[in-house]
């Protein structure tokens, strides 16, 4: 079922600045891509999510798979997947994997729907994902961008028993905003799996938005709860209202002000802070991996 029409009390929208717009210029390989996409029956949050810079990444032959089917049980309001509950396919695991390794990619991000229907959230088919890419390209890193689980912290160990690399889980927003933002999730339980996934060794990794109605002050407490979970990486970009019945953007953040966050978190003791209007969680993960570890540098291009 779709979400209803949601407006700040009729307030007219902001405009969209040149800095937050990404040209559309590389047709061939976006479709080419999706081609290579719809013949293993596999998903990206590239698509699902109108990521801005899918032009770029695809044409960097990359992109972020998307597991668990293409249709999401929650309702956040950020976000354009659409809704409902599909079968899992058993061949999943193995078409990523396939797939990357067609793509001869170094390091490949795996994230997921949310599959509260499930009842260990989807976790013994991420951790599977997570090994058949791992088998088929060993020399690879992989990154994993989980949802929270419902708090289950041994769907988290199953995955991060997979091996993956980095482990990436979302907070999206201030908590202050959650209700609105993501009326499912719970602050505090997302920084519960962050600290967990760490006390278990794991480089850990965050992303949140700005635009949404948070306050300078609500986003330095946001870093510093992190920073405190044990996140090592932290991105942050602009939200953008994906389609007319998703949450409108409160504000257009100055570019300026990201590289003040941005200074702000690195001075918490972030490994890396990628900070920037077009910032999404998996935009150019395998620079950000290598600049939060640069003894162990990895190649490839992720979207």
């Amino acid at each position: 079922m779709n979400a209803p029409l949601i407006q700040i009390d009729g307030a007219p929208r902001p405009r969209l600045p040149d800095w937050a717009r990404k040209p559309a210029t590389h047709f061939a390989s976006l479709h080419q891509i999706k081609s290579h996409l719809r013949a293993f029956r596999l998903h990206t949050v590239c698509e699902s999510a109108r990521c801005p810079n899918i032009h770029e990444c695809f044409h960097r032959g990359a992109a972020t798979f998307m597991i668990l089917g293409e249709r999401c049980t929650r309702t956040c309001g950020f976000c354009a997947v659409p809704k409902g509950k599909v079968p899992l396919d058993p061949g999943e695991p193995e078409n990523v994997a396939r797939m990357a390794r067609a793509l001869n990619l170094r390091y490949v991000v795996i994230t997921s729907v949310n599959r509260d229907d499930l009842a260990d959230g989807g976790s013994h088919h991420f951790a599977a994902t997570v090994r058949a890419v791992r088998q088929a390209l060993p020399e690879a890193r992989v990154e994993v961008l989980t949802p929270d689980f419902r708090g289950d912290v041994a769907a988290v160990a199953r995955v991060l028993a997979a091996g993956p690399h980095v482990f990436n889980h979302n907070v999206e927003t201030v908590p202050r905003l959650y209700r609105r933002v993501r009326p499912q999730a719970d602050y505090a339980q997302s920084l519960r799996v962050l600290a967990f996934a760490n006390e278990q060794g794991a480089l850990t990794k965050s992303g949140f938005m700005l635009g949404l109605g948070e306050t300078e002050d609500e986003v330095h407490s946001l870093l510093r709860d992190l920073r405190q979970a044990g996140a090592a990486i932290a991105t942050i970009g602009q939200y953008l209202q994906p389609t007319r019945r998703n949450l409108p953007v409160a504000a257009y953040i100055e570019p300026r002000q990201f590289e003040r966050y941005r200074e702000y978190g690195l001075g918490l003791g972030f490994q890396m802070v990628f900070s920037g209007p077009l910032v999404r969680s998996s935009y150019m993960a395998d620079m950000v991996h290598d600049q939060a570890t640069p003894a162990a540098p990895a190649s490839g291009s992720p979207c």
